[in-house]
């Protein structure tokens, strides 16, 4: 399956310290913003308990609080306000780009669509050994979730 060309990155991906970037084919037609509410939309026990364990961690460490997916519906959203925890950083039908940087690391979500293939490339850029460190394990169920999201929006469009 060829994976879209509308991509945003940090940086170049050979210049990232994490880069992840999964597809999958739609049944139908939808904005990148129809696809984060349906993946996003009831985050599960399993997801709620994730974010309560990483805030809990990472507020040892002076890390601030994310809370997780709130499951609210946005109809639109403009560039500089939030969706959750993420930065708007690009919001067009095609292409969503959400970030959120601190002073350990800098995270990219970029959702596009293009020809019915749906992409979430992630991109990460580690500034220091907690960054690091919170990077591991993070990196591996990222992609646990991510996969779970994109099953979840397919059979939601596949009704």
């Amino acid at each position: 399956m060829a994976s879209t060309d509308i991509v945003h990155t940090l940086r170049l991906p050979g210049d990232l310290d994490y880069y992840d970037r999964r597809s999958i084919l739609l049944p139908v037609d939808v904005t990148a913003l129809e696809a984060w509410n349906i993946m996003t939309a009831e985050p599960g026990p399993f997801l709620r308990m994730a974010f309560g364990i990483r805030d809990a961690i990472c507020a040892l460490f002076g890390v601030k609080r994310i809370g997780g997916f709130s499951g609210t519906r946005r109809e639109r959203v403009q560039v500089g306000e939030r969706l959750d925890f993420f930065l708007v950083e690009h919001s067009a039908p095609d292409v969503l780009v959400l970030t959120e940087r601190d002073r350990h690391l800098d995270v990219m979500i970029c959702l596009s669509i293009s020809d019915r293939v749906f992409t979430i490339t992630s991109s990460a850029v580690i500034h220091n050994a907690f960054g690091r460190f919170y990077r591991v394990p993070v990196g591996q169920v990222h992609k646990l979730i991510v996969n779970r999201d994109l099953k979840r929006l397919k059979r939601s469009l596949e009704g």
